[in-house]
């Protein structure tokens, strides 16, 4: 059997992708060294697999989609700019994701559970909802990338509606991974 890594994740829009872009070229502006993440290659990510047999990606979604047999398309904003573990001293910058209608966060608890149930064990931590856009790699720069990131917490990139996860394979490659869609769940039982 061959193995794959994998995702399942929920695409972002153009919009919202070219919103990131901009903010990531603000932040770069820093000299911080942090490791960007590429805006087209970022995803709402509500599972990490890891490897997983490619024979399982069937029934993986069966899963999935009796955690989502209920739930109907919805709407997320990406708003404001943190960093983890703490603002003060960042290892991941982010930009948050906001769920005006309380969907997300027991819809990912509803896929971690349906997923526990099929042999796949849950994260162990609470579930964050955030877009990463890179990762620290040292104190260079922090400062100025501390002002920057201060300067756009309130930042407001727009409301998207989301209507389909996908499980996503990921092949890393030198230049970065290559995501490629491997099956589509639409949303309100479609």
């Amino acid at each position: 059997m061959s193995k794959i890594r994998s995702f399942l994740a929920i695409k972002l829009p153009s919009a919202i992708a070219k919103g990131i872009e901009r903010v990531q070229h603000d932040l770069k502006q820093s000299h911080a060294d942090v490791r960007w993440v590429e805006p087209s290659r970022i995803h709402f990510t509500l599972k990490f697999f890891g490897n997983i047999d490619e024979e399982a990606c069937d029934e993986i979604m069966g899963a999935v989609g009796k955690a989502v047999s209920e739930v109907n398309p919805f709407s997320l904003a990406v708003k404001g700019l943190g960093a983890f573990p703490m603002r003060e001293n960042p290892r991941v910058v982010w930009l948050g994701v906001e769920d005006g209608g309380g969907v997300v966060k027991p819809l990912q608890r509803a896929i971690e559970d349906c997923l526990q149930e099929i042999g796949y064990p849950g994260e162990g931590r609470e579930f964050k909802p955030h877009l990463t856009l890179g990762r620290v790699r040292s104190g260079k720069g922090k400062s100025e990338l501390l002002k920057r990131i201060e300067d756009l917490l309130h930042i407001n990139l727009g409301e998207f509606r989301v209507e389909r996860l996908v499980l996503f394979k990921s092949d890393l490659r030198p230049t970065g991974p290559i995501y490629t869609e491997l099956r589509v769940l639409k949303l309100g039982g479609g």
